[in-house]
């Protein structure tokens, strides 16, 4: 599919990407290159960066791989001072790398619970931490006069609650909550825009294959605005444009990409049942007398 952005967009710019070598992080980090950036990815599994580096080499883009774990401060901080070394600066930061499973809360342990905050939550933090000395106005390496960007990834879950997640939704809160907080102190003191992007589910991700097997996802078209499912593009898409000069004027903001299933509820009439139903009601209505009498008290 063709961007509508000119392939330009991110020229020059530096973005590095947790959770950029697979699923959703892997397609920003392609769409950030196919559109001019540099790209350094940061993951746990060597392997898995190798590959995608050498995916996005194919493609002409610029690429670099750090093995790191966001939960490990030291890991972050190392992977933050190396990308600098390496390109000269750094302009987008991209916080993708998640930990998610479906458990009851009855079931979850306290450190599972924890673990999957330490990614999401406190790693998101740890990054953004490390990279404001290069993010920001006047920071090492950057040539603009503005400050650089940060992208968040979230979810909607935490948006109502959420079936077998409650570790997740509590974790994509606080990043939202994160989010915010950071657009208001580091816009305001750093000119660097701080949003996020909360995806729905997305066809051939890992997450889609683990969370909500074919039987559960054939049931949600009775409920879903745009019943079907989202793809890497949509979110990639939605990446550029907000650390592009498009999305200059935002900050502060999650943005869903899911189609509107946030807003979604289950029927609890079929249509045609509330149709026959708004008949009768409508009925009864024409028919009612005019200018009945007063009741005395």
């Amino acid at each position: 599919m063709d961007s509508p952005f000119k392939a330009d967009a991110l020229k020059g710019k530096v973005a590095l990407l947790t959770g950029g070598g697979s699923g959703i992080g892997f397609e920003i980090s392609t769409q950030f290159g196919k559109h001019g950036a540099s790209i350094a990815i940061m993951g746990r599994r060597k392997q898995v960066l190798d590959s995608a580096v050498s995916a996005l080499n194919s493609l002409g883009i610029p690429a670099i791989g750090f093995v790191g774990d966001v939960r490990n401060h030291e890991d972050a901080k190392r992977v933050v001072d190396s990308t600098f070394q390496h390109y000269g600066h750094l302009d987008i930061l991209v916080n993708a790398a998640a930990g998610n499973f479906l458990v009851s809360a009855e079931d979850l342990s306290p450190n599972g619970f924890r673990t999957v905050m330490d990614i999401d939550s406190v790693g998101t933090f740890t990054m953004c931490h490390e990279a404001l000395k290069y993010l920001k106005k006047g920071g090492l390496g950057r040539t603009s006069s503005s400050g650089g960007t940060i992208l968040n990834i979230s979810a909607t879950l935490h948006y109502t609650a959420a079936w077998y997640q409650i570790h997740v939704s509590a974790a994509k809160a606080a990043i939202d909550a994160t989010t915010r907080n950071l657009a208001l102190e580091w816009g305001t003191d750093y000119d660097i825009r701080v949003n996020g992007i909360a995806p729905g589910p997305i066809g051939d991700t890992p997450g889609m294959s683990k969370l909500a097997p074919d039987e559960i996802t054939s049931k949600a078209r009775d409920y879903m605005p745009l019943y079907k499912l989202g793809e890497k593009w949509d979110i990639a898409m939605a990446a550029v444009y907000l650390a592009s000069d498009a999305g200059k004027y935002v900050n502060g903001s999650v943005l869903p990409v899911d189609g509107g299933l946030w807003l979604s509820r289950p029927r609890h009439l079929p249509k045609d049942a509330v149709r026959q139903l708004s008949r009768v009601v409508e009925k009864k209505s024409r028919n009612a007398p005019v200018g009945l009498p007063k009741s005395k008290l």
